[in-house]
């Protein structure tokens, strides 16, 4: 039952990834792969308030897994990052590909610990 209910999860997880991806990629006509970027530190924030939560006991396992490896599994897309940072290398857009490669590595690193600390924040 758990599997069926990840795959579920995860399913929810990339259809949201989906609307927020199209959603963003309308109006975004620049470079930088925004939608992306948003994406993943969305996900990592909610990541970290997460396993606050699972850490202080306000939320089972079970629920903690659902939803992390589920639906954050489902939202999150580091290998899209990846690809769109290759191919701001092949476009020879290396300006642009440095800074989203930082940004990939570090913004989602303080994202993780802002939602952790949020989530402390009753404990």
């Amino acid at each position: 039952m758990t599997f069926i209910l990840v795959c579920l999860c995860g399913g929810l997880g990339a259809t949201a990834r989906f609307v927020v991806n199209t959603s963003i990629q309308q109006k975004w006509k620049r470079l930088f792969p925004l939608s992306t970027f948003v994406i993943n530190v969305v996900a990592t924030f909610c990541a970290g308030l997460a396993a606050a939560a699972y850490a202080h006991h306000v939320v089972p396992e079970s629920t903690y897994l659902l939803f992390v490896t589920g639906f954050l599994g489902g939202f999150s897309t580091f290998s899209t990052a990846i690809n769109e940072m290759v191919t701001l290398i092949r476009g020879r857009h290396f300006g642009t590909a440095l800074i989203y490669v930082l940004a990939t590595i570090v913004v989602p690193v303080l994202c993780v610990t802002a939602g952790w600390l949020v989530g402390s924040l009753s404990h």
